[in-house]
């Protein structure tokens, strides 16, 4: 049946509308997947001041949209996983891109946020944009739910019944995900990486530092990224940076779903500020134990003074206005909430500045040293 439902996928179904062929997907050996882990890089200076980030644009360079763009695409049948509706648009331009779309979903906007937060400090994420709205050729009129149909049932055309390829379907408010170009590092099929194996980057072989390391898992916390099992996280090779042996120059670690971040479960204020940074701050532990998952990948960690330094050193440059911009462009404060006061900015706000102020106070965590000495 598995055969039968992929191959469905690869079949034309409507005139004009073709089936995308799927992205390449070779895997590596499980030693050239510990190699590139232990020499993977998760942060880069960023190319401009934290201070002076613009958080209220979508990402700039070539091809980038403004959000009060309406984007034109034509239906690419093929598959798509998760819980969260999209699919896959070919641009005029003949790119593909995945189009998230429902307007009321708060994982559009907690993953715009997020996404726009973690770039501004240097972590490398997928690029998510913002549009008034998406204007989909050939799609069914829930192209969602007729994709899942497909690859449940095989059944293409009772899938896409109404799929007309020469009219179009609007999606207010949707937003268009373009991937961190570079060649996925995995043993096996979306395997991504996971918290836990952050212990194995060793900067000794040219990973990052463990100052890195623990800023990125204080960030983790901050966001309550709960959904962390592996594939929502990504290794990879950097365009350019493959070697003809199939080993890469310069791997990079990188978070490549944030959905479900700012609450628990998604975007909800009152929950997301309750949730500690710490879970035991005299032994500068954290943990996401109390989180959904009970914490999935990521487990108690312990926290060295460089990380906790580092994390300040990139979240304090960080302003009132960059992060009131942060909070209303990305849509979090237009979603439908349920206290009223969710829909204030100035809220959100209060609520991120509380957290790096538990990551700033308290007496010194153990040093990078001290922890690896013990082998934690």
């Amino acid at each position: 049946m598995r055969r039968r439902v992929v191959a469905a996928f690869l079949l034309p179904v409507l005139s004009g509308c073709r089936a995308a062929d799927p992205p390449a997907r070779g895997l590596v050996t499980a030693a050239q997947r510990d190699a590139a882990l232990a020499s993977a890089r998760l942060w880069r200076a960023p190319a401009v001041p934290i201070g002076q980030a613009n958080l209220g644009e979508n990402p700039t360079g070539e091809g980038s949209f403004r959000d009060s763009a309406e984007i034109a695409c034509r239906f690419s049948l093929e598959p798509v996983n998760g819980t969260t509706p999209k699919f896959y648009c070919t641009l005029e331009s003949g790119e593909r891109v995945k189009v998230k779309y429902a307007r009321s979903n708060p994982e559009l906007a907690g993953e715009v946020a997020a996404t726009r937060l973690l770039h501004a400090l240097g972590f490398p994420t997928d690029r998510m944009y913002v549009t008034n709205g998406v204007r989909c050729q050939g799609c069914p009129r829930f192209p969602f739910t007729a994709l899942r149909c497909v690859e449940r049932t095989g059944m293409t055309r009772a899938c896409t019944i109404g799929a007309n390829p020469d009219r179009a379907i609007e999606f207010p408010a949707a937003v268009i995900e373009r991937t961190f170009a570079g060649r996925k590092m995995e043993a096996r099929r979306d395997q991504g990486w996971s918290w836990f194996e952050l212990d194995r980057v060793n900067p000794a072989r040219g990973g990052s530092t463990r100052a890195e390391v623990d800023a990125l898992r204080l960030l983790a916390i901050l966001l309550a990224h709960w959904d962390n099992k592996g594939e929502n996280q990504r290794l990879l090779c950097p365009e350019g940076q493959d070697r003809a042996d199939g080993s890469c120059a310069a791997p990079l670690l990188m978070v490549q779903d944030l959905g479900a971040t700012f609450g628990p479960l998604k975007i909800d204020l009152h929950n997301w500020r309750r949730v500690p940074i710490w879970d035991d701050r005299a032994t500068c532990r954290v943990s996401m134990k109390r989180l959904p998952f009970d914490g999935a990948t990521f487990g108690t960690q312990r926290i060295s003074e460089e990380g906790r330094q580092f994390a300040l050193t990139l979240l304090r440059p960080l302003t009132w206005a960059q992060l009131t911009t942060l909070f209303t462009a990305s849509g979090v404060t237009r979603l439908d909430h349920a206290t009223g006061e969710a829909h204030d900015a100035d809220a959100w706000v209060t609520a991120f500045m509380s957290k790096v102020e538990q990551i700033a106070g308290g007496d010194p965590c153990p040093s990078a040293a001290e922890l690896t000495g013990r082998g934690e």
